[in-house]
């Protein structure tokens, strides 16, 4: 900031004009600076808006508008990264509009009929409250300039597949200035033939919630499209990135803004992403969660939860699932008074409507509580929720930070959040997370890398706008930070599959989609004024080209459920997601309807069963939970070590005295003491897992005449997903037995029949890390997973087309087309779209790199691997062992296995003459006495 400008904010504070809420010679301001770059009509909106909440913020604008503002004034890049309700979607429209204000005062025509900003949003939702939210800002600042004599007008409009074409067509006559979208319309537009001319003055780009873009294709997809825009637009956007809590920043950063001749551009970081104070902690009913019988358990759970909505203005709680949310309003209702006046809940699942009443009622501060599953965790202001409480684990520190966030929503406001852990797992879990928050830690967020399909389909996109030298397509979309390092072999492979450069593929209804070849002399066939002669081209092939483009695009994959029948009979016994059939092998053992089945295989939309007296092995919530993130998991293995060395030094107590710096209750405090305290003297420190060990217990079930490897890999579900293929790959060809395997997030089982044995330590620690890749590809063959993801890839690579011709395939359709594709593209030498398929399930959802880092340090002696066997699982295996037990259906009969387990753990303690800390008498057990 210039002396002029500071001086000029100082004087403004003195002006005899200005009426400010507060006295300008008591209160330090520390931004008048900021204030002074705002033309006269927007800063006397500004003031009165928010002069009133000078004194607590320090000045008229928060911590993020104070930074971003100024670099969006002078057309620098920025990401924002702040907290929920610390006004940085404001900042970013408030410089965007003071400028139009200002331009549209200068030109004697005003604005031209065309977008000068585009806002992206990844939530519908959220984009129709970012467009209510402009309305105010926009009035109050025209009304401001009326009372001058002066008007001004800015149009903004929002725009998503649900707007009618009437709305469209209005657009390009009377074009807003502002356009809110999403990533799927803004592709649309790029391709649109008269709204793409409205989109060359584009000078602002605003992404919202970027930081849930960044980790999945809809944002490789915006990523490209910005790189469009960069070429169709008159002069570079501005980028701005709106964030919350999110890492690595520079990455982040990075992917905004792309690349300019191999180098990322120039990006502001506005980094205040713990400028508002946590009230976090977190609660356990018990501290003994094996013991207490489950009603009790809950009986507890809902009275303090019934106490926390009765002490605040409005509770959001958080679910890990949507029938978690359904659960528990349904409690609250039936046993606590509650009712449709005073409570709702919110999920996906819910009608449209339903959701929009909810929300409405939310913001307007109706509801006394409102249960959710994760719908809630982006978009709306909701200015009077004052608590959120999360049941369970959200399975990360970005995760948590983002739903209690949702509390408290305006700066100066204390963020209250209350996290009840129902399970000891969980609460070891929500142990470290809570503790990892209150220190500034973040999960990294991890961007897809050289995805094909989306490739595939922005190309077809560009050679449909019109014939291109086809360097510069690939270098647009190298500028695209996801295709940063996309090589010249992985574009050939692209362009092989898009020229249906193979045998065989134009047999299998599967076309061209463009052409590429030199420019011809001005005398042939195929010649173009505008490149020189013999120029490699790209364009379009075929006339309905630009019609499969835009109703075929988009990365979001359709889903269907699956009818579930019984060999044989071929008796309709229920329905399966089709997530869920990603966790399912030859011979896993589900509940569906209370009865137990056995999965056999699966036709397309169909699923065989035999009905069975087996216990389950996949518990049916497992695909509807979020996965733990790799970097908590790293950190709770962190965490479990430096237990283990106070445990050694000073015993149960001083891990009791190192936890309560933790925010826990004493439950907690005591539950997690004294789960460790039994594992190490029932099986010895080395049974831990920890950053430096990698702990395999051995467990004889003579009941189930089953042998059962419970690896305590503590690094989240995607880490054990992969790592636990490759083991059971290994094992059933060393045992030549039908092995199963059983993931969580702190672990996997691998299980086979009692007379077969492997050595799963060793096996660990013989994995090549070189090898790991080539291992699971083999691993996934003729899996429903492989089967699946194929199908979406296809789908997106427009290999399978949605829509053609008026018609529609459903999802189970697409499945059917792609499973009589799939063997011929298995056939073919590096097919794009089979590439992509092994590389998003090895990278994207298997974790592939994770694995291959764990490995190596297994190999270079920096993790070594220890196993143990026994005749029952140890504390820190109950978990593991009890997991095919925990539907909800089946709740007592896991409550029961516990039980035995901890009995048979105290039997051998009091065996050996081990007796209890008496330190350590539960709270129960106090009251009782």
């Amino acid at each position: 900031m210039s002396d002029g400008e500071w001086e000029s904010g100082r004087a403004l504070l003195h002006d005899a004009d200005t009426t400010f809420a507060f006295d300008p010679g008591v209160v330090d301001v520390a931004d008048g600076d900021v204030l002074s770059l705002l033309e006269p009509a927007v800063r006397e909106w500004w003031v009165d808006q928010f002069g009133a909440f000078v004194p607590q913020n320090g000045g008229f604008f928060t911590p993020p508008q104070r930074e971003a503002v100024p670099f969006i004034h002078e057309r620098k890049n920025a990401l924002i990264c702040a907290p929920t309700g610390s006004g940085k979607t404001l900042a970013s429209f408030t410089a965007i509009i003071n400028e139009l204000f200002r331009r549209d005062r200068e030109r004697a025509e005003g604005l031209k009929n065309s977008v000068y900003c585009l806002y992206v949003s990844p939530l519908k939702s959220l984009a129709n409250d970012i467009h209510r939210n402009l309305t105010e800002p926009l009035d109050g600042i025209a009304d401001r300039l009326g009372e001058r004599g002066e008007t001004c007008d800015i149009r903004h409009a929002i725009r998503h597949g649900d707007t009618d074409s009437a709305e469209r067509q209005k657009m390009l006559s009377e074009t807003p200035h502002i356009l809110n979208t999403t990533p799927e319309t803004l592709a649309i537009l790029l391709n649109s033939p008269k709204f793409k001319e409205k989109l060359r003055t584009v000078e602002y780009v605003v992404v919202d919630e970027i930081h849930s873009l960044a980790d999945n294709k809809r944002g490789t997809h915006l990523s490209v499209s910005l790189e469009r825009l960069e070429d169709l637009a008159h002069e570079s956007p501005t980028r701005i990135g709106c964030s919350a809590t999110v890492e690595p920043l520079e990455a982040m950063a990075d992917f905004l803004v792309g690349r300019e001749g191999g180098e990322p551009r120039d990006c502001e970081i506005v980094d205040t992403r713990f400028v508002r104070d946590f009230d976090l902690r977190l609660e356990c009913p018990t501290d003994d969660l094996i013991h207490t019988p489950s009603g009790e358990v809950h009986g507890r759970f809902y009275d303090r939860l019934h106490e926390l909505v009765s002490s605040h203005t409005n509770t959001l709680v958080f679910t890990n699932t949507r029938s978690g949310a359904e659960r528990v309003l349904h409690t609250l209702r039936a046993e606590y008074g509650y009712d449709e006046e005073n409570s709702g809940c919110h999920h996906g699942s819910l009608s449209k409507e339903r959701r929009q009443a909810v929300e409405q009622r939310l913001k307007s501060g109706d509801l006394d509580v409102v249960t959710t599953s994760t719908s809630l965790e982006l978009g709306i202001d909701m200015p009077h929720i004052d608590l959120v409480v999360q049941v369970g684990s959200p399975k990360s520190v970005a995760s948590l930070l983002q739903r209690v966030g949702r509390a408290g929503h305006r700066l100066g406001q204390v963020v209250e959040g209350r996290v009840v852990a129902l399970d000891r797992d969980e609460l070891v879990e929500c142990t470290v997370m809570l503790r990892k928050a209150t220190e500034g830690f973040v999960d990294r967020v991890f961007v897809p890398e050289n995805a094909q399909d989306v490739a595939a389909q922005h190309v077809y996109g560009m050679a449909i706008n019109g014939v291109r030298r086809e360097a510069d397509v690939k270098e647009t979309l190298r500028r695209a930070y996801p295709y940063r390092d996309f090589t010249d072999e992985e574009w050939e492979r692209l362009m092989s599959y898009l020229t249906a450069d193979y045998e065989g593929l134009e047999e299998k209804n599967v076309y061209a989609k463009v052409w590429r070849d030199t420019n011809d002399p001005p005398d042939g066939d195929h010649h173009y004024e505008e490149f020189p002669v013999g120029e490699p081209l790209v364009g379009k092939r075929g006339r309905m080209a630009r019609v499969i483009y835009m109703t075929n695009l988009g990365t979001i994959p359709d889903s269907f459920s699956c009818d579930v029948l019984v060999r044989g009979s071929d008796e309709w016994v229920g329905s399966l997601d089709e997530n869920y059939l990603d966790t399912l092998e030859k011979g896993d053992v589900f509940v569906l309807g209370g009865s137990n089945y056995e999965y056999r295989y699966r036709r397309g939309s169909k699923v065989y069963v035999d009905p069975t007296s087996k216990r389950p092995t996949v518990p049916s919530w497992f695909s509807e939970r979020l996965p733990l993130s790799y970097d908590l998991g790293r950190e709770l293995a962190s965490f479990q070590g430096e237990l283990l060395e106070r445990l050694a030094s000073g015993g149960r107590p001083a891990v009791r005295e190192w936890l309560r710096e933790f925010p826990l209750d004493e439950n907690s405090v005591r539950a997690v003491a004294r789960m460790f305290d039994e594992q190490v003297r029932y099986a010895g420190p080395e049974s831990v897992s920890t950053d430096a060990r990698l702990s395999v217990e051995e467990v004889k079930d003579r009941g189930e005449y089953r042998r059962h490897y419970h690896v305590h890999s503590l690094y989240g579900r995607r880490f054990n997903d992969g790592l636990s293929r490759l083991v059971a790959y290994h094992c059933s060809r060393r045992a030549n037995a039908n092995v199963q395997v059983t993931v969580a997030d702190n672990g996997f089982t691998v299980s086979m029949p009692l007379n077969r044995k492997v050595d799963v330590a060793g096996l660990v620690e013989s994995l090549d890390p070189d090898q790991v890749e080539s291992d699971l590809r083999a691993a996934l063959e003729g899996t429903d997973l492989l089967k699946r993801y194929f199908r979406i890839n296809a789908t997106r690579s427009l290999m399978i087309l949605k829509r053609y011709k008026g018609y529609e395939k459903s999802a189970a359709q697409q499945q059917v087309s792609s499973e009589m594709l799939l063997s011929f593209a298995q056939e073919l030498e590096s097919f794009a779209v089979m590439e992509e398929t092994y590389r998003e399930i090895l990278d994207d959802k298997l974790n592939l790199d994770a694995i291959v880092d764990f490995l190596t340090a297994v190999q270079g002696d920096e993790v070594s691997v220890e196993a143990r066997e026994s005749e029952t699982p140890s504390p820190r295996a109950f978990g593991l062992a009890t997991l095919m037990a925990s539907d909800v259906v089946l709740a007592e009969d896991e409550s029961q296995v516990l039980q035995e387990f901890h009995e048979r753990v105290l039997a051998a303690l009091d065996d050996v003459g081990d007796a209890d800390d008496p330190a350590d008498t539960s709270v129960s057990e106090l009251e009782q006495d």
